[in-house]
């Protein structure tokens, strides 16, 4: 079987994808993901791009659930070792895009919240 290029993590009948590289993150955020899924990276740091699939594809996700997804993208980031919280984006995949051109990994965001955590494997 074929590496997804992403850990898979699940938490209440919620998926979290973490992306293993910047090449296997542009795939998870811009194929993988689904318009309605929620999307995470910890702000101002090289590090995974984590996306939470809802089970039926719609409707709200926990708090928790969030908060544990932001976690795992701080985590997963050159954040990791920090004392303090970290800021994390979180957005509908629908939101995050590719400039033309941008770097491998590199994307831009329409519109975001940030929610702060401590990083957490």
């Amino acid at each position: 079987m074929t590496d997804p290029g992403y850990r898979t993590v699940e938490l209440d009948g919620f998926e979290i994808l973490v992306g293993r590289s910047a090449r296997d993150n542009d795939h998870l955020s811009l194929k993988v993901a689904r318009p309605r899924d929620f999307w995470l990276h910890a702000h101002g740091f090289a590090g995974s791009h984590v996306v939470v699939r809802h089970p039926e594809g719609t409707g709200d996700v926990p708090r928790h659930v969030i908060e544990r997804a932001a976690e795992l993208a701080a985590w997963h980031s050159k954040a990791r070792g920090a004392r303090g919280k970290i800021s994390v984006h979180l957005c509908r995949a629908a939101d995050v895009s590719k400039p033309r051109g941008s770097p491998v990994g590199q994307v831009r965001l329409r519109s975001f919240d940030t929610v702060k955590v401590y990083p957490k494997e």
